[in-house]
């Protein structure tokens, strides 16, 4: 091929490339508007969901605060994502916690304080859980840990005992007693309300709970008492338990709270319920005496 007509292809090739790379194609005007709102309306829509994302950065933000926050008593449930960003209103969770820092009234309230680990005697972790509360999720959390750490051992007598909502000084003691016998670095979980070692001179292990919006603690109980699971293995475990008629198992909790029906009334004082169902969480954390009823 001669130079010239090499150089009269390359150029034909060129052009044939910035045809292709600068080419423009027709477009309806209804076309071109429909598109432009399409661009704008997408705009609009991640504008909007930016500042709610913003919004609930800013709550979780505050929620993450230091544990001053919980020993004042105050929650992230006291902000809303539209108070969120108004970091100097003394109304607002994050604003409190500026006013009261900045007055000093934050200096006695420091983790070291309202650390309760440091005065456990024995390398023992008993958590009494709460009924309804995220227990099962905890105990995935220790078998986890007890397969990875061949110092940790899971006792898991507690899961098969159901101890009495108020127990007597001798099952108090008994308890008390296993619990600390157990070999250092074992994690001991059961459904038990506060125990006092100092009351029989035990050693203390290091306690650990969970807690949950009362509200809703009660009514996932509710389904829970209702639910298949529960009911197969109460079954199992009792033949002859008489079984519940086809209304209680429908029935709903706002019109079991509406209705004044026993099962859903929490009558303050009240040493015997007339269903048995945890609604007192409080008593997880005070203990087995009527005062903490």
């Amino acid at each position: 091929m001669s130079l010239n007509a090499e150089r009269s292809y390359k150029m034909k090739l060129r052009d044939v490339e910035n045809a292709f790379k600068y080419r423009r194609i027709p477009y309806p005007k209804r076309s071109v508007e429909l598109i432009a709102l399409l661009a704008i309306s997408c705009t609009f829509f991640l504008f909007m969901h930016t500042n709610k994302l913003n919004s609930r950065l800013k709550e979780m933000e505050v929620k993450l605060q230091p544990s001053e926050f919980s020993a004042l008593g105050l929650t992230g449930n006291h902000i809303s994502g539209h108070d969120a960003g108004k970091h100097d209103d003394i109304n607002t969770l994050h604003g409190t916690y500026n006013y009261l820092k900045s007055t000093g009234q934050l200096k006695n309230l420091n983790p070291n304080r309202l650390n309760n680990t440091k005065y456990a005697e024995i390398e023992v972790l008993f958590f009494n859980r709460a009924a309804k509360v995220g227990s099962e999720a905890m105990l995935e959390l220790f078998i986890a840990l007890e397969k990875y750490n061949d110092d940790l051992t899971l006792e898991k007598h507690g899961l098969r005992t159901r101890a009495h909502r108020q127990m007597d000084e001798m099952q108090r003691r008994d308890s008390a007693e296993f619990v600390a016998d157990l070999e250092e670095g074992t994690f001991y979980i059961e459904h038990i309300n506060w125990l006092d070692f100092d009351e029989f001179d035990l050693p203390k292990p290091i306690y650990i709970n969970l807690v949950r919006d009362p509200v809703e603690r009660v009514i996932s109980w509710f389904y829970y008492a209702r639910s298949s699971y529960k009911n197969a293995i109460e079954y199992q475990k009792k033949p002859n338990l008489k079984i519940k008629s086809q209304s209680w198992y429908k029935k709903d909790f706002n019109d079991c709270v509406r209705s004044g029906d026993p099962e859903c009334q929490y009558v303050p004082h009240t040493v015997k319920d007339a269903f048995p169902n945890f609604k007192r969480q409080s008593l997880f954390f005070c203990g087995h005496h009527d005062d903490c009823m």
